[in-house]
């Protein structure tokens, strides 16, 4: 597989805290990796210098050859690179099928093949469609945020906990209809997540960050079984987990 996004030399502080140390990744297309760590290892600092709401103060991230730190969210998002959020970024008064023709109208200088009704039905939305989305439960807010993303098209995905404040019993089935959604479609995804049974189950990757640092990066078994991966994102002492 070809490379389609890279980072190299990330380096991005806020005053005395270092949120990106010499970070230094690639991403192969049409794979899908976790990126885990513990609130505030640099994450979510991470997705939000590629997809350009942050500027790091040194270093280059690069999408198919093109350097995206010159350029702006929404220049980003045009060249295949969406996102969805920890909290979700929706129209709160407007119905769920409003919000998607909102999203197809920023889309249209892009790539959009499939009809809203068609979006509805593929993430199990339609009984939703005429309800507005500050009155959904929150793991149909998320999947409509996710759906948002999608709707372009994008070569890249980032979801920024997509199963955070769900039920237990619903997370595995919105990550279902997610990688069911861009499952054979060429789609690079990276999503942060705190659930292992989550990281585990979808993940071929795994990035773990502390500190602003990447401390492990590699299969899921092997890096969840890494000695600083156990103390400083999952939480056990090595022996403990053992």
């Amino acid at each position: 597989m070809s490379v389609i996004l890279v980072a190299e030399g990330l380096y991005k502080s806020f005053g005395a805290v270092s949120a990106a140390n010499n970070i230094n990744l690639s991403f192969e297309r049409d794979t899908v990796a976790s990126l885990i760590g513990a609130n505030g290892a640099g994450k979510t600092t991470f997705l939000n210098m590629v997809t350009g709401y942050l500027k790091p103060d040194h270093g280059s991230i690069r999408c198919d050859g093109r350097e995206l730190t010159l350029h702006s969210p929404r220049e980003i998002t045009g060249f295949g690179i969406c996102r969805s959020f920890q909290i979700p970024q929706l129209f709160q008064s407007l119905s769920v099928r409003e919000n998607l023709l909102v999203a197809e109208g920023i889309a249209a200088p892009m790539r959009v093949e499939e009809t809203t009704d068609a979006v509805l039905e593929r993430f199990g939305l339609a009984q939703y469609a005429a309800r507005p989305a500050g009155l959904l439960p929150e793991g149909v807010r998320k999947l409509l945020d996710v759906a948002l993303a999608l709707v372009a098209k994008p070569r890249v995905l980032l979801l920024d906990e997509p199963t955070s404040g769900v039920a237990a019993d619903e997370k595995f089935g919105i990550m279902d209809l997610v990688m069911g959604a861009v499952r054979g479609a060429g789609v690079t995804v990276l999503f942060v997540e705190h659930d292992m049974d989550i990281v585990s189950h979808y993940a071929a990757r795994v990035v773990a960050f502390y500190d602003g640092r990447v401390i492990a990066d590699g299969a899921p078994a092997q890096v969840l079984d890494d000695a600083e991966v156990q103390r400083y994102v999952i939480g056990e002492a090595p022996h403990e987990a053992a």
